[in-house]
């Protein structure tokens, strides 16, 4: 393709000719040998070709569509055999109609109008029109939510008040597309990621090692695969500073509600023994049964963990960090208040009991988007 030349005469009336006869401007250009941007610089120039309107997609109701179900409308006739004499699905005549004021009020002409608007872009962001809502969507970033969990918590909230309702996709894009920036950019900084654009997620990895006495996840009792049986938990340690300091996590797998372990002392096994068994024996004894762990070191004491707490303890297989996923998940939200590269043992146990409440009153998609508190809540007075 020729590109870079100035078109001729004979050449601008071939394109002229073209165009007008409805050809795209990709197949008009292939023909004559130019670029397809010469087409735009010709159309530009003094109203010469007028440019074509943008056709309606084949998906969407024609006008004449629109009539027919007008008529049958007028006709008494039933979503389905309107559906069927235009050789539409019966769910796209009844939206249509219910969209556009019922069958008491519905105008072909008028539908059609609004579907055009509708379908103009850019559109003004909810978050834009809706103070109210943009507020209440702060508020919760603020709080660290997720957007997933503000958009499903809000249609929890406000059942009657459609105006109260946003996607996630639209607070992602507000705080990450600057056209769209409704919201603050500095709300980015509540994301777990702390990013202003998307990028794919990369693998976690386990760490390795020989511990003796290791009961594998093959022999856990399937209650706990299946998490019908409240009490079985997932726990593992968050790294700090060169390796230096940690705090451990335990999260109930049917709850997903999470505790937090200080270790001033460091991450021997020693220390993650005496305090995991101080903070899981706090817990009734209904609500303690089995943990699932990785394969690091800092249990090599498991056994005397579970004489101490009557807790069994099972161990991961080799890289299979998607064998304890809450677990993994929990430690992903966790690294919004403990970065990596951060000194951990500096954090008081206030702190990280603030921490996890924060993180159990979140609400959970797994959870029907109740939070983890009142999950565990319900847990603990169905086995008192």
């Amino acid at each position: 393709m020729r590109q870079g030349r100035r078109l001729t005469e004979a050449e601008r009336a071939d394109l002229r000719r073209r165009i007008r006869g409805g050809e795209t401007y990709a197949r008009a250009a292939a023909a004559v040998g130019c670029s397809t941007k010469s087409i735009q610089r010709l159309l530009g120039g003094a109203g010469v070709v007028k440019v074509r309107s943008k056709p309606r997609a084949l998906l969407r109701l024609s006008l004449a569509e629109r009539e027919e179900i007008s008529r049958g409308v007028r006709a008494l006739e039933s979503c389905r055999t309107i559906a069927r004499r235009m050789g539409r699905a019966p769910s796209t005549v009844a939206r249509e109609i219910q969209g556009h004021g019922g069958r008491r009020h519905y105008r072909a002409w008028r539908a059609d109008a609004h579907a055009v608007r509708d379908t103009k872009r850019p559109k003004v962001s909810k978050l834009v029109r809706c103070l109210p809502l943009r507020q209440e969507v702060e508020r919760r970033l603020a709080l660290r939510w997720s957007p997933q969990q503000i958009a499903a918590r809000l249609a929890v909230d406000y059942p009657d008040e459609p105006s109260m309702r946003v996607s996630h996709e639209t607070i992602y894009q507000s705080l990450f597309v600057q056209a769209r920036g409704a919201l603050r950019r500095e709300l980015a900084q509540y994301l777990r990621t702390k990013r202003t654009h998307r990028r794919p997620r990369r693998q976690t990895t386990s760490r390795q090692g020989h511990i003796p006495g290791m009961v594998q996840i093959s022999d856990r009792p399937a209650e706990v695969a299946d998490r019908a049986v409240p009490g079985h938990w997932e726990g593992d340690l968050i790294i700090g500073k060169t390796g230096g300091s940690a705090i451990g996590t335990l999260i109930e797998r049917q709850s997903r509600y999470v505790m937090l372990l200080r270790l001033p002392d460091g991450r021997f096994a020693e220390h993650v023994r005496t305090a995991l068994a101080a903070k899981i024996q706090e817990l009734p004894a209904q609500l303690r049964r089995s943990l699932t762990w990785d394969r690091g070191k800092e249990m090599a004491e498991h056994v005397q963990f579970s004489i101490e707490t009557g807790v069994q303890v099972y161990f991961c297989d080799p890289h299979s960090p998607w064998q304890r996923g809450s677990n993994e998940n929990v430690n992903g939200l966790l690294r919004q208040y403990f970065p990596k590269g951060t000194d951990l043992a500096s954090h008081s146990a206030a702190h990280l009991d603030a921490v996890a409440a924060e993180l159990n009153g979140r609400p959970r998609h797994t959870l029907g988007w109740l939070t983890p508190s009142e999950a565990f809540a319900r847990v603990g007075a169905m086995t008192a």
